[in-house]
């Protein structure tokens, strides 16, 4: 019976995964506030503004978070 066996490695240092981390965290933190700055723009709206441009009290997170992360699948 024979078999390969391989392991790799990386060598990156824990330093530069520790600033991965904190960029990934930044860029996270960043979205959000501009999610509820969204969504905080969109509720201040009136119920004929939002009918405007086609949306209800009801969908005003779903049209926040598309906005900022994108359209959901």
């Amino acid at each position: 019976m024979a078999y390969v066996s391989s392991n790799r490695t990386t060598t990156v240092s824990v330093g530069t995964r520790f600033a991965e981390i904190g960029k990934q965290a930044a860029e996270a933190f960043t979205a959000w506030k501009l999610y509820r700055r969204t969504l905080n723009e969109l509720q201040g709206l009136s119920a004929r503004e939002l009918a405007d441009l086609g949306l209800n009290r009801s969908m005003l997170r779903r049209a926040a978070f598309d906005a900022v992360y994108g359209k959901a699948n």
